[in-house]
């Protein structure tokens, strides 16, 4: 029997993370517990609100946060709240599939915009690896806004 997985970030600041990761990925940040979100709604609001509700120390509101996919087929992302930093390079990581069937300067191309619209959102480049048939096809590393290793691939 196969298991479902979640992906555990550990973070400083475990929504900005998740916002950051569900832009990337096409997800989304799932409401609270019990609650549906208003078309346009903020589900950070809603976890604000839902955790006062339930009485929550503001200390604590940021502790933890998810993404997932919208469609239920890719892992869930969690994000959790640590206090220390990250020290060295992800002995895992995640590559974005962000070309898939491209080739050449086709998929270099596709990897280089799906590059800058993820600079914005705060992720940062590292390096580009040109392709190498039939081994590699060609990606670029980048770095999330934490620091966190990852692939356009």
């Amino acid at each position: 029997m196969s298991r479902t997985i979640q992906v555990t970030f550990d973070a400083h600041d475990p929504e900005a993370l998740s916002r950051f990761w569900a832009a990337a990925m096409g997800y989304v940040n799932p409401p609270p517990p019990g609650r549906e979100l208003a078309p346009g709604q903020d589900p950070f609001e809603a976890w604000h609100a839902f955790l006062a509700e339930v009485g929550v120390p503001e200390s604590e509101w940021n502790s933890a946060s998810a993404a997932q996919d919208p469609d239920g087929d890719g892992p869930r992302l969690f994000f959790q709240r640590v206090p220390e930093d990250k020290r060295a390079k992800n002995r895992v990581h995640l590559d974005l599939r962000a070309a898939p069937g491209l080739e050449g300067e086709e998929r270099m191309a596709a990897l280089e915009a799906e590059c800058e619209r993820l600079v914005a959102l705060g992720a940062t480049r590292v390096e580009r690896h040109e392709p190498a048939p039939p081994m590699t096809g060609g990606h670029i590393v980048m770095t999330d806004p934490e620091g966190n290793e990852f692939c356009l691939d």
